[in-house]
């Protein structure tokens, strides 16, 4: 594939997600099946409720990622520039989307040491696709991820579902978590691990652990379903046919947190994949996840401009709090053992 394509397949990503009737998974992340009891005494001060925690020992201000969206598109300078800029403002982390355009082109897309300019004390996060540590060059291009943005870790994600529906994907993935432990020895900063929609199992974790990874991104299904995705962009019916058999296919969010928590109670765990609002992050954070992250619902705001990331993050701010507020819990660490409704509980009434 050239350049060219590379690029044009990136916005015509972005259309679709941007779009979320066509990008949605068709089965649910599983938050609302998770209901916190209501605390009518909560014995806080709103205002005084610690968000606060720390991921790869940085400071956030919130337990929040601005999860990875565009890495190759046209306007994805903007959209990075704006997200940066909030991140810093909020004092929450950031990761970009895949840099293998920017890096195989002359085109860097935004993604250069100005973003750490912009946003000089955050968690940055760079990115690059499992399958592209099997090419000859692929530890140097994770290395050069890194080093082009000055980043803090580096994500390494994994599609194989979106690669296998995708008319050009890369399908042969032999020999992947062997690189990815030869990152992960090799370079200076922490290797974070994340799926694209269709979530990771406690098996796969525990192996990508093993390999030295010391950051995993569920990535869960509930979100946006990059299976879809590709079958909205796919050029015949036999290839959208094969694509949309699997709009609902991964593991839900919310059974991907809990499962590895159980599986690796001291892992640093980020939940992402539909994450709609506060009230999503703080169950995520109850059922274990120690960071929330979220892509798809802060990409509109982030064609705009820096401050309709800002807003949109304050107010899933405000939410969390406001989850926190009305459990009884004064910070993260009391939110992980609030109570909850038991499973079934009654939660409509009949007219």
């Amino acid at each position: 594939m050239n350049n060219s394509d590379l690029s044009r397949r990136k916005d015509d990503h972005l259309d679709i997600v941007l779009d979320r009737h066509k990008a949605a998974s068709r089965i649910s992340a599983g938050w609302s099946e998770v209901h916190f009891e209501h605390c009518a005494l909560p014995e806080l001060d709103h205002a005084a409720i610690d968000l606060r925690t720390s991921l790869l020992g940085i400071a956030l201000q919130a337990p929040l990622l601005i999860s990875s969206m565009t890495g190759g598109a046209n306007r994805s300078e903007a959209i990075n520039r704006h997200l940066a800029e909030a991140a810093q403002e909020l004092g929450i982390a950031m990761g970009v989307g895949s840099q293998r355009v920017s890096l195989q082109t002359g085109n860097d897309q935004g993604l250069t040491r100005e973003l750490r300019r912009l946003a000089p004390d955050i968690v940055l996060l760079s990115n690059i696709g499992a399958a592209q540590l099997l090419e000859a060059e692929g530890i140097d291009l994770a290395r050069r991820a890194v080093d082009t943005l000055h980043a803090n870790g580096l994500i390494i994600h994994l599609n194989p579902l979106q690669e296998a529906v995708q008319a050009e994907g890369d399908r042969n993935w032999r020999g992947v978590l062997t690189q990815i432990a030869r990152v992960a020895s090799s370079l200076e900063v922490p290797v974070v691990v994340k799926e694209v929609g269709a979530g990771l199992s406690a098996s796969v974790a525990r192996s990508l652990i093993e390999a030295g990874v010391q950051v995993i991104d569920v990535a869960g299904a509930g979100g946006t379903s990059w299976a879809a995705v590709e079958g909205e962009r796919a050029a015949n019916e036999a290839d959208r046919a094969v694509a949309m058999a699997f709009a609902d296919w991964g593991i839900p969010t919310a059974s991907a947190v809990q499962a590895i928590r159980a599986a690796l109670p001291q892992a640093t765990l980020i939940a992402s994949g539909g994450i709609r609002d506060g009230v999503d992050a703080a169950k995520a954070i109850r059922l274990g996840a120690d960071i929330v992250g979220q892509a798809a619902g802060a990409l509109p705001g982030a064609t705009l401009s820096t401050e309709a990331v800002v807003e949109h993050f304050q107010i899933v701010i405000r939410q969390l709090r406001t989850a926190c507020f009305c459990t009884g819990s004064a910070n993260l660490a009391a939110l992980r053992n609030a109570r909850l409704l038991p499973t079934g509980s009654p939660r409509t009434t009949q007219a």
